[in-house]
């Protein structure tokens, strides 16, 4: 039996269909599965493995005890919409209504595919950075739209202004950028943001925001795009509650736009999950009103993971590229003899005990080559296990030696 469909599009777009016509395994399912059958210290896969603060765990629990485990309100429980408002006001003095500029979803990864085929049309071009998040990729396929990337360069991972105004066009109907950036910890700087914006009026294009790390940057500001001027009427800033408060199986996630934005959206996303997660939307609106002392504590405690970790790949011979933000560093193989850093990641279970990503799982064709010697590793860990793994591979660097 044939099976067509747009599954093979989607496949495409996300770099998974094979020349025969079948889907490939992730390599992040496969390093996961290396990790598993040798023991090795998963650091490919970008999940804390510690649970977040225990007033937003009881929040949920509580929620479930009071009887909040029916459908919630399509666009969102109203406490956390305000919760979000008020955390867009407090954090970066944008003023959003509640009640018409605020859409909950089944995490960002929703908010990023209802919002694309929204917006998006056939043959509509989609403008990201690259490296990018997998889901990019497939969702813009799955949207039928045209993708078009442009490179973050050596060594700070930041895109060429030149290169931005040479892939935005009166073809481009979205720029969708992910601020801190995935895989490379970049934060774009305010006039990248501001060429953005520029770009976005001069071609009539929207702006897509996956800003998820917005409280996970180190000694840099993050900076909305929605908070320049000229850019809230046609930005869609998308965020969530997993990478801030280490709930990411609980999948709640939002976006925040102008209102004809979000009802257009809305047509969409009330047809994929509908609706989701009902006793976790309060206690995520718990978290969000929690202290400074608490977002100033997750981004330091972060830092020094990332710190530990980067130590350990250096002192195993790895080139470190400090992220500014975010889980994960990247580190490049060459010095160490690997021009192929999907290989290695084969190798380093055996070599190690720590599985990695290669960056190339993040890129086209051609930047992949460029970048076939980098590879990301999480740093989202308990202290312990990064100390086993930063210990691990500075001794297998000597070992090499």
């Amino acid at each position: 039996m044939t099976i067509s469909g747009s599954w093979q599009r989607t496949a495409r777009g996300a770099g998974l269909l094979s020349p025969d016509g079948s889907i490939r395994s992730t390599i992040f399912a496969e390093m996961s599965a290396l990790a598993t059958s040798t023991g090795a210290i998963n650091l490919g896969q970008g999940f804390p493995d510690e649970d977040g603060p225990a007033e937003i765990l009881e929040a949920a629990r509580r929620a479930i005890s009071d009887g909040l485990n029916q459908y919630p309100p399509g666009l969102g429980m109203p406490v956390l919409r305000e919760a979000i408002a008020a955390h867009q006001k407090r954090f970066y003095a944008l003023e959003v209504d509640a009640e018409r500029e605020v859409l909950v979803t089944a995490g960002a990864t929703e908010a990023l595919a209802a919002t694309l085929l929204a917006l998006v049309d056939d043959g509509d071009e989609v403008v990201t950075l690259e490296p990018f998040y997998d889901a990019y990729g497939a969702v813009i396929a799955l949207a039928r739209g045209i993708h078009r990337t442009v490179p973050l360069r050596l060594p700070a991972f930041l895109p060429d202004h030149d290169d931005l105004r040479a892939a935005v066009t009166d073809r481009t109907r979205v720029i969708l950028i992910n601020n801190p950036n995935n895989p490379t910890g970049t934060v774009l700087p305010r006039e990248t943001l501001e060429l953005i914006v520029e770009l976005a009026h001069e071609h009539d294009a929207i702006i897509v925001t996956d800003e998820v790390y917005e409280h996970l940057t180190f000694g840099v500001p993050h900076i909305p795009v929605a908070t320049l001027a000229g850019a809230r009427e046609r930005t869609v800033t998308i965020s969530s509650g997993g990478k801030t408060f280490n709930t990411t199986g609980w999948k709640i996630g939002w976006l925040t736009a102008p209102h004809e934005l979000v009802t257009a959206i809305l047509a969409v996303k009330q047809f994929l999950t509908f609706v989701n997660g009902a006793p976790f939307q309060p206690a995520i609106a718990l978290g969000l009103g929690l202290g400074d002392d608490f977002f100033e504590g997750i981004a330091r405690t972060l830092q020094g993971k990332r710190d530990l970790l980067s130590t350990g790949l250096a002192k195993a011979g790895f080139e470190v590229f400090t992220p500014q933000a975010g889980y994960f560093v990247v580190a490049d193989a060459a010095p160490l003899g690997y021009t192929d850093a999907a290989a290695l990641c084969r190798d380093l279970p055996e070599l190690a005990g720590v599985v990695g990503i290669p960056i190339s799982a993040f890129c086209g064709e051609q930047l992949a080559g460029e970048y076939s010697s980098l590879v990301r590793f999480a740093y989202c860990k308990k202290v312990d296990v990064l100390e086993r793994a930063a210990a691990q591979l500075a001794r297998a660097g000597r070992e090499s030696r």
